[in-house]
């Protein structure tokens, strides 16, 4: 297996960036993801009656990346895996549960029609077919456009989503028809041997660059509202984390250089006024040790494209 993040120093990824081999860099990363997911793949196949597998991860994880090349795994092991979010379960805006704030809370588990999604997996899991939901976040509405689903005998199901491991969305499904991962960076980065760049940094990070590509936000909005995700994933998605069947590590070795090139100039943009500069700093300080790393060399099958942009999977 390839040598994980927490065995690696910044002089060594840039001494490969700057030497010219990137490549190997960037090849050696998705090594370390594709030999992990193998090994799960074998492990959910080796369980004759797992019909369900589940992935769950805080704040991007991953997660959506994680169940498309798990898929590409099963299928290497001759079975017939279909990708689902939980995303599309979603219920509508006006029945959005409230913080304590009386904003609305997406990091709840109530902010899943519970009731609906145990209809759709019974039947699913019973070779019956359904109506597959889409959800319009635009709109904040569920919608239905005449997709339908029905598994065949080799079907596998790879379901994800933030609560994708608490037992109430699930709890009708018996145990050995499932299979359970939790997904998210676990390798930090040492910039001298003694100082490490946290994992929830790197999290930060791929989020405040999916913001700023896909809805316009600013790194300064991002960061403000990372407490509320932190606090979430503390409530909602730590305590179910024990219960996974396997951990699958979505750090990458050559992950921060190509950050860097992503979200640098934006990051700058912060005002030093602001409550969220001081992060914003912090975040500067921790990309200044590392060398950037042109996107060019990252393939599209990378999780990491799932924030950058130029995925090949459907990845919102």
């Amino acid at each position: 297996m390839s040598i994980p993040e927490n065995q690696r120093r910044v002089a060594y990824i840039n001494e490969m960036i700057e030497s010219g081999h990137a490549a190997e860099l960037v090849a050696e990363g998705e090594r370390y993801h594709s030999e992990q997911l193998a090994s799960i793949a074998r492990d959910i196949c080796s369980r004759a009656d797992v019909k369900v597998v589940l992935i769950a991860g805080p704040s991007s994880s991953g997660k959506t990346s994680t169940s498309h090349k798990l898929c590409l795994e099963l299928l290497a092991q001759e079975k017939q895996p279909v990708a689902l979010s939980l995303d599309n379960w979603y219920v509508d805006g006006s029945l959005t549960p409230r913080d304590e704030q009386g904003n609305k809370d997406y990091e709840s588990v109530y902010a899943i029609d519970l009731k609906q999604l145990e209809e759709d997996l019974k039947a699913l899991i019973g070779g019956k077919e359904i109506a597959l939901p889409t959800f319009n976040f635009a709109e904040e509405k569920r919608e239905y456009l005449g997709e339908t689903l029905q598994l065949e005998q080799d079907s596998i199901l790879v379901i994800e989503g933030i609560h994708a491991l608490n037992p109430i969305l699930t709890a009708n499904i018996d145990a050995t028809r499932k299979y359970k991962i939790y997904a998210a960076p676990m390798s930090p980065v040492s910039l001298d041997g003694e100082t490490w760049v946290p994992t929830y940094v790197h999290r930060l990070l791929r989020r405040i660059s999916r913001d700023l590509r896909t809805r316009g936000k600013s790194p300064q909005k991002t960061i403000a509202s990372w407490p509320s995700v932190r606090d979430g994933e503390t409530k909602w998605i730590e305590p179910f984390r024990g219960e996974a069947d396997a951990q699958f590590d979505t750090s990458m070795t050559y992950e921060l250089p190509a950050i860097r090139y992503a979200v640098e100039t934006a990051l700058q943009t912060v005002p030093a006024a602001a409550e969220e500069y001081k992060i914003a700093e912090r975040l500067l300080y921790y990309l200044s040790f590392f060398e950037g790393l042109e996107a060019s060399y990252i393939p599209r099958t990378s999780i990491l494209r799932e924030f950058i942009g130029g995925s090949q999977f459907n990845v919102g």
